[in-house]
């Protein structure tokens, strides 16, 4: 009986020692990929940002739980989804409702902060770099927090911009005191029907400036971001560049995802690094240029 005892305390102590050990691995690889990470980014002559999702979410910028319920209780109660993006392809019945709803959405996720400084840490880091921010948010995180406009390609639209639904023509409209307004007197989840926007050269109703179907309208700015990215990635095409992707998925991986492992191929000094929570890897003809780090967004930037 005592020695069996003996025998299965000392299994238990290799165990938790294994798994301690197990544990500190992990640590030490994440420690020296950090440190790697920042000696690319110290000696880059470029750094091109690719962002997604996910950064935003690093940031505080949740779409469901605590969030979620605090500004969308009411909605959720009446039609029993549990989460931002199921609530903006909800039919609703009148357009009051509807832009009761996308009238919260936006004011929450544009024009209020995002409870984190990650934004902000981002930008700190790379303030003082030639850098350029290609990203498929549409939050406008990226100029709250310092960021140069004219180093900025949002691919996929801004929620503060509307456009015509048609679309009848190519042009976006800030909408920033209009939803302050739809915010602000919005009662029994509607808004009052003189503050629902319409077009103002066809009169059809208006929409979010947000990629969603063919009707996205990519007016003048968006084309100018365009060849703005465009050039930089010319110019910068032999020099030492740090591709870095940010909370990027598989949802849209041809934008961001896909071409940047092209580029870190087919350019000799390029390096390709990745911070994801749950998807950071690259394909094995770029694995000797590339940093993943499976670990929070915000977390890594304070460290490095």
């Amino acid at each position: 009986m005592f020695l069996n005892k003996k025998i299965m305390t000392s299994t238990k102590k290799y165990s938790d020692n294994l798994k301690n050990s197990h544990t500190l691995t992990k640590q030490n690889i994440a420690s020296e990929k950090i440190e790697l990470l920042k000696q690319k980014l110290d000696t880059a002559d470029a750094v091109i940002i690719g962002a997604g999702a996910g950064l935003s979410t690093s940031a505080g910028f949740t779409y469901s739980g605590e969030r979620f319920e605090k500004y969308f209780h009411d909605f959720s109660e009446k039609y029993h989804f549990n989460n931002m993006y199921s609530g903006g392809f909800y039919p609703y019945d009148t357009p009051e409702e509807y832009w009761a709803y996308w009238s919260r959405y936006i004011y929450i996720n544009r024009y209020m902060d995002t409870p984190k400084p990650v934004y902000q840490d981002l930008y700190e880091l790379v303030k003082e770099k030639d850098y350029f921010v290609l990203t498929t948010n549409v939050d406008h995180c990226f100029q709250k927090a310092g960021f140069d406009k004219h180093h900025l390609f949002y691919t996929q639209g801004d929620y503060g911009l509307f456009q015509c639904s048609e679309p009848c023509h190519k042009k976006t409209y800030d909408n920033k005191e209009i939803i302050y307004q739809m915010f602000k007197q919005q009662k029994d989840m509607r808004v009052p029907t003189k503050l629902i926007p319409y077009c103002p050269i066809c009169g059809k109703p208006m929409t979010m400036n947000l990629r969603a179907d063919d009707t996205f309208v990519e007016d003048e700015g968006w084309h100018l971001a365009s060849k703005r990215y465009s050039k930089f990635l010319q110019r910068h095409r032999n020099l030492k560049v740090l591709f870095l992707e940010l909370g990027t998925g598989m949802n849209t991986p041809s934008i961001i995802k896909f071409n940047f492992w092209r580029m870190v191929y087919q350019w000799s000094d390029a390096v390709y690094a990745c911070i994801n929570l749950n998807e950071a890897f690259a394909p094995d003809e770029i694995q000797e240029k590339s940093i993943c780090i499976h670990d929070d967004i915000g977390t890594v930037l304070k460290q490095l």
